[in-house]
């Protein structure tokens, strides 16, 4: 079996380079770095995780809840490419992931869960933010973040600019000339709350007015509610022009309805998304949506995350933004 001495013999330094370099660390210059870490798989090298553990008092080992209400699984295109990347640097740092997400199970307790596997951290992606076991779990004093939810300002978050995101589409269908644009929106979470309100920000800067049932309530990922509200919306007396969808995923029920009438998105009725997954940007046209950058909020967790578990210095800010990016698509038809 390969040791760290047996490393810092063929490369000629000490055993506490080895150490330090093998875990990435900023008192070893790159080039050095990258020479020990060839080196050391070359010769074969597995790390002895339980050494290390009674070595550092780390499992090395983060914790990630994903509550799945799709059943798309890991598979859905817009937390694949979070995990990715927040896999990307875990991996990099030598830190193992351990996936958690309640079943039907109304007994599942995360903190129980979590601490019984003395997990380093935690980062949570998916869930009931509110659920009293999560909430034990914040008041832990375990290094975690959260995706799209903020507790405090004692714990780090990252969100997605829902505020550019939402105010990028507003103003895109409104220039091309769309005053009857419905809303369809997700469950009552801090998201749903801050894209309604640009939404309705951007409407009265315009002097735009809607009727009450322009508004309908879905749910994020699920296509088959999206496909009942938008059967609603088209069997209005005066239907919109334009419906906006809550996520990209949702968006493909609704066009689902539209078909059934006959119609074409982007010719017959506008439509928008968002995410920005893979599969929207394959449809015939297009989906107009905006896509968030997963990947960059996967690593941005991720290095967050270990920051804290490690204990370096980390930002003041402890709310980060990652902005995405429009895309036109072709579901917008012009009206002026």
């Amino acid at each position: 079996m390969v040791t760290l001495k047996d490393i810092a013999k063929e490369c000629g330094v000490s055993f506490s380079t080895v150490s330090k370099a093998l875990q990435g660390s900023a008192e070893i210059s790159s080039e050095k770095i990258k020479l020990i870490q060839t080196k050391a798989q070359e010769m074969g090298y597995h790390p002895n995780i339980a050494a290390r553990t009674l070595r550092t008092n780390k499992t090395y080992d983060i914790g990630v809840i994903f509550e799945d209400k799709t059943g798309t699984g890991l598979q859905h295109q817009y937390f694949a490419k979070i995990l990715s990347g927040f896999q990307e640097i875990a991996t990099a740092h030598n830190y193992d992931i351990t996936f958690t997400g309640a079943s039907a199970n109304t007994d599942y307790d995360y903190y129980k869960h979590i601490m019984g596997r003395s997990l380093d951290g935690v980062a949570i992606l998916s869930a009931d933010f509110k659920r009293p076991d999560l909430q034990k779990l914040v008041a832990s004093g375990l290094p975690l973040i959260t995706l799209d939810y903020k507790y405090d300002d004692n714990h780090l978050s990252v969100l997605s600019n829902n505020t550019k995101g939402m105010d990028d589409l507003t103003n895109y269908v409104i220039s091309k000339g769309h005053t009857k644009i419905a809303m369809i929106y997700g469950e009552d979470t801090l998201v749903t709350k801050e894209r309604k309100t640009i939404f309705n920000k951007i409407l009265k800067e315009h002097n735009i007015t809607l009727p009450d049932e322009y508004y309908v309530q879905g749910q994020y990922y699920n296509s088959e509610l999206s496909r009942k509200a938008t059967e609603q919306l088209l069997s209005l007396p005066n239907p919109p022009t334009c419906i906006f969808f809550p996520d990209d995923f949702s968006a493909l029920g609704g066009i689902k309805a539209i078909h059934s009438r006959g119609l074409t998105p982007g010719k017959d009725i506008s439509i928008v998304g968002y995410d920005g997954i893979l599969l929207t940007s394959m449809l015939v046209p297009p989906l107009t949506t905006y896509e968030q950058d997963g990947n960059t909020i996967g690593r941005t967790m991720a290095t967050l995350l270990i920051e804290q578990i490690e204990k370096k210095q980390i930002s003041q800010n402890r709310t980060i933004l990652i902005n995405g990016k429009l895309i036109p698509g072709g579901t917008v038809k012009s009206l002026i």
